[in-house]
């Protein structure tokens, strides 16, 4: 099978939802490949080590196989494999944002329109 371009196997792994995002966070450095910033063209080996910056921590994945296509999530899941040390990062990221949210008290319903009128001036629209 064909060596991959990396924001094509990102995309198949469904590591990101389209090619254009992960097109763009390549570009961004906040993928890399081996430990060095790449173009989103680059051609995969597998064993190759991709170091994925998220939100709160880095993702580290080693890729097992290639795709013809964009499978199912149980397929995706099979191309790679993630440290032991990314996951538990990620369980804990996961359980910090979950944290967070849970403070947040939940509104009480719609706003009036006195209270409509005070959000338009908080953010600087009337």
């Amino acid at each position: 099978m064909e060596k991959p371009r990396l924001d094509k196997w990102l995309w198949q792994a469904r590591l990101f939802k389209t090619r254009v995002l992960a097109a763009r966070e390549i570009r961004a450095g906040h993928v890399r490949v081996n430990g060095g910033r790449v173009k989103p063209s680059r051609s995969l080996e597998q064993d190759d080590l991709l170091a994925i910056r998220r939100e709160g921590f880095i993702q580290q994945l080693r890729i097992v196989d290639y795709a013809a296509r964009r499978g199912p999530p149980k397929e995706a899941a099979m191309l790679y494999e993630e440290t032991k040390a990314t996951e538990t990062a990620r369980l804990d990221a996961a359980a910090r944002h979950k944290a967070g949210t849970a403070r947040a008290p939940a509104p009480a319903g719609r706003p009036d329109k006195r209270q409509r009128r005070n959000i338009r001036r908080s953010l600087g629209k009337g």
